[in-house]
């Protein structure tokens, strides 16, 4: 078997670091928050005047090759007055806006795996497709002893955000699960 090999150095320079972060527009807060670290580390690594060394090397090549890849994962501003989040584990996989006066609906997927997304191959999804996304992240309306799991969520009634909100849209088989902001 070959070994794999790979072009990337072994470390990386304060002054790369910093021409990585202002060719991205970024803040060293907005950098720290993207590339998990602190602040602090941030700071030391443009200012320490060492050469950083370990996985960030790599990750920081790939964003000085490809900084529109920020694009890709930047979470915008929220615009409608509900944003869900999809996850599966701790994976942000669609973010969903929901202007539920105007029934109006816009995702942001952030994965490539349609079998992660909540919609799927579906770029725009209906607002009667969120209902039918809702739904499918609750107990069936057909439940046999339903009045009894609506009781114990202690709600009055089949509504699937209102469900959703009690079991954050988990189900047994499966490992994802919705954040309502409001």
């Amino acid at each position: 078997m070959k070994k794999a090999m790979f072009a990337f150095a072994s470390e990386i320079f304060p002054e790369d670091i910093k021409r990585i972060r202002k060719k991205m527009s970024l803040t060293q807060a907005a950098f720290a928050k993207m590339l998990n670290v602190s602040v602090k580390t941030v700071e030391r690594w443009e200012n320490d005047g060492q050469p950083v060394t370990g996985p960030i090397v790599a990750l920081l090549k790939i964003l000085d090759e490809y900084p529109e890849i920020r694009e890709e994962f930047e979470i915008p501003p929220r615009y409608f007055p509900m944003r869900l989040w999809y996850m599966y584990k701790n994976e942000v996989c669609t973010v969903i806006e929901v202007n539920e006066r105007e029934k109006r609906v816009h995702i942001f997927n952030y994965t490539r795996d349609n079998m992660k997304r909540a919609f799927g191959k579906i770029e725009r999804p209906t607002y009667e497709q969120y209902e039918e996304f809702l739904e499918s992240r609750c107990f069936p309306r057909t439940r046999d002893k339903m009045k009894l799991a609506l009781k114990e969520l202690d709600l009055p009634f089949y509504e699937p955000l209102m469900i959703i909100e009690k079991t954050a849209g988990r189900m047994a088989e499966d490992d994802f699960w919705i954040k309502i902001e409001r």
